[in-house]
């Protein structure tokens, strides 16, 4: 592992960050050092401590330790990621025999420098214990590789020889602080501890040496490793199947019901959703098909810190076939495996225990899916990536460990209690979740001002949200006005032309390898042509209604297998038009092709229903667009709407407001709320026009 410390950036990241304590700002620094080692940390895992004098509210000196807030990640943490604690208090702890964790959190908290604090680590009473300047601990793969050995202790002994002083296994908080505390006081000159499945703990009086002892630590245990499987394949190949990289509609099916089976049912026949994130790295997709492959998944985390991410366990899936009922048999069957397994380590392990078990989410995190690779499942994007990260890690490191010796995972009991630890808990979002978190959604016609709302509306509302449209230009610019809104990770852009049924399933496809497949369609891609019938171009007509009709058509037709092997409903909200109630003059090809598109949303109502899918239409009216992005419709039928009648551009939007019963304009905003409320499900309703204009008799639905 390389050493990246650098003394000139140490010295300008200090002076970057004058205003803090310099021994702190030199934390941050080697702090973010360790965090971008995946190999060492990923996603919150590890922590870090400083000790230092700062002068308190009335100038006295006192001793004060910076440790990391829980959850926060070490390679992006900035100040306000440290906890300051009062130090002296904390070490009087030491003398106790036992200290719940009620006490603990409140001792924890009454010693805060500020009450407005994060936090700190699970960790925190070990580095106060510890009488080290710096202390560095991280979860660092190839010393877990060691550790989860059979002879791992002697194993690691061997390795780094008396400079380490190793321990067996002890559930973080209070306990592990007073056996890391009483192992230090036998060996005072170590200048490591490595807990078995757990990681490695380096010590210093400045920042650089506690960092370098890290690395070269971690070093010396890569250097072993791979000197001891120098020449040998860490994969062990079934010998009938050697995979090839699955195509990116077989990977599609796969992760689309993969993800239908962990829907959770809620009340009224909704679903709690999923995103999914799918990992096809060639290694990972040979492991698939290895002879380990069900220890890979049954043989646990590498280390507890990991299960409430992933579960203790993976589920596996040996085939995909090609038909879909059979597909969503097999999946289900490995689901409903895990489950009955999860169910029962729930039972086992908590008669005799304290904690307050959930064991209303028992659907797997991870799947290992045959000749595919890695699967994971989150209620965000971020959730899945971090899922899926971990897995991978796991999976790699595992292999490792299985070709150098005889792998030996830490006992089901200590994962449970460090899944259902109240402490652990607490670095998961509990917060209430918005209305449609989870869920997928894709919108056509995006590029316009209709289509840029309504994606709005669902990303402010939770869901991940695909936009579509043939326009690349205009679309880029949507797609980043929606990520500089909403960030990046829940948008993502394609273009596509919805009169090719083909570009309309490709979309799908690449949705789903991103994001795991598709909950809510949004048909709005929509286009207008001014004539009379008498004036009327056959081929323009053709035109729009290959767009409006057609377009609508396919981007519904496409969704249904998706659907269907998901099994868990969805809902398809059409963008339809005033114009299907109250068509105008020289307006008979745009008011046809929605008439038309209206209707067979209603035919889908009825036929998709028993899936559990609603169709409902939207009919809006004068929903022109802002400086942001304009409306293209308004801007091909504006022109010759404002010569007709002797108005500019602010006049004619008056005259649609004058217009409407409520004289209230209406924005794309209106229109995206009214696709939340279907999207939402808070009525048990399908096959029903919306109107969202203002008020207009002529236009009411009958």
């Amino acid at each position: 592992m390389k050493n990246r410390f650098n003394e000139k950036d140490a010295n300008a990241f200090v002076q970057k960050l004058s205003r803090y304590p310099r021994e702190l700002a030199l934390r941050i620094y080697t702090s973010r050092l360790i965090g971008m080692e995946r190999s060492l940390v990923l996603h919150g895992g590890g922590n870090t401590s400083v000790k230092c004098k700062l002068k308190n509210i009335v100038g006295e000196q006192e001793h004060i330790m910076f440790v990391k807030g829980s959850g926060f990640d070490l390679a992006t943490i900035e100040p306000e990621g440290f906890v300051g604690l009062r130090l002296e208090p904390l070490r009087k702890l030491r003398q106790l025999d036992a200290l719940c964790d009620v006490e603990m959190e409140n001792q924890l908290s009454i010693h805060r420098m500020r009450s407005s604090s994060a936090n700190p680590s699970v960790e925190a009473l070990l580095h106060a214990f510890l009488p080290h300047k710096y202390i560095d601990h991280t979860h660092a793969d190839s010393i877990l590789v060691l550790t989860n050995q059979k002879h791992g202790e002697q194993l690691i002994r061997s390795v780094f020889g008396p400079g380490v002083t190793v321990l067996p296994y002890t559930m973080s908080g209070f306990p592990l602080a007073k056996q890391v505390f009483a192992a230090w006081k036998e060996n005072a000159d170590a200048e490591a501890i490595v807990i078995l499945h757990h990681g490695i703990f380096t010590f210093a009086e400045t920042a650089r040496q506690s960092y370098e002892r890290m690395i070269d630590y971690v070093s010396r245990a890569e250097a072993y490793i791979k000197e001891k499987l120098s020449g040998r394949s860490l994969i062990r190949l079934s010998p009938d199947l050697m995979p090839s990289k699955p195509d990116e509609l077989s990977i599609a099916r796969a992760v689309q019901a993969i993800r239908g089976a962990c829907a959770r049912p809620l009340s009224g026949g909704r679903y709690q959703r999923l995103v999914a994130d799918v990992r096809t790295a060639s290694d990972l997709m040979q492991a698939s098909v290895s002879e380990d492959v069900e220890a890979l998944c049954l043989s646990g985390v590498l280390t507890p810190d990991h299960v409430i991410r992933t579960k203790h366990q993976m589920a596996f899936i040996r085939e995909i076939p090609e038909q879909d009922d059979r597909l969503k048999e097999t999946v289900r069957e490995s689901v409903e495996r895990f489950r009955a397994d999860y169910l029962r380590y729930c039972e086992m392990h908590s008669r005799s225990k304290e904690y307050r078990v959930d064991e209303s989410n028992p659907y797997p995190v991870l799947f290992l899916v045959s000749a595919l690779g890695l699967v994971s499942l989150g209620t965000t994007p971020g959730a899945a990536k971090i899922a899926a990260d971990i897995g991978e890690q796991t999976i790699r490191a595992k292999l490792r460990s299985f070709a150098l010796g005889e792998y030996e995972p830490i006992s089901e009991h200590h994962v449970f209690d460090m899944e259902f630890w109240g402490l652990q808990q607490k670095k998961l979002d509990r917060s209430d979740p918005l209305p449609l978190q989870g869920q997928i959604a894709l919108v056509t016609g995006a590029a316009g001002a209709i289509g840029f709302a309504i994606a709005d509306r669902l990303l402010a509302a939770g869901a991940v949200v695909a936009i579509c449209d043939i326009d690349a230009m205009r679309l880029e610019k949507v797609a980043a006005l929606l990520k500089e809104d909403h960030g990046s990770e829940r948008v993502m852009s394609i273009v596509v032309d919805v009169t090719d049924l083909d570009s309309v399933k490709n979309a799908y496809t690449m949705i789903s390898n991103r994001f795991g497949g598709i909950d809510i369609v949004v048909p709005n891609a929509g286009i207008a042509h001014v004539a009379r019938i008498e004036d009327l171009d056959p081929d323009k007509l053709d035109r729009v209604l290959a767009v409006n009709l057609k377009g609508t058509f396919n981007t519904i037709k496409a969704a249904v297998p998706i659907f269907r092997r998901q099994g868990s409903g969805g809902n398809i909200v059409v963008i339809s038009s005033k114009n299907v109630f109250d068509p105008g003059a020289a307006f008979g090809a745009y008011s046809a092709s929605k008439a038309g598109a209206h209707q067979i949303s209603k035919i889908a109502a009825i036929e998709l229903a028993e899936l559990g899918v609603r169709v409902n239409m939207i009919n809006p009216d004068a929903v022109f667009g802002d400086e942001r992005v304009s409306s293209r419709l308004w801007d091909e039928i504006g022109p010759d709407r404002m010569k007709s009648r002797g108005l500019d551009a602010a006049g004619l939007r008056d005259y649609y407001r004058k217009r409407s019963l409520l004289k209230v304009s209406v924005v794309g905003e209106h229109v995206g709320n009214a696709v939340v409320f279907f999207a939402s499900e808070l009525t048990p309703t399908t096959g029903a026009s919306l109107p969202v204009d203002a008020g207009n008799p002529a236009a009411f639905p009958r």
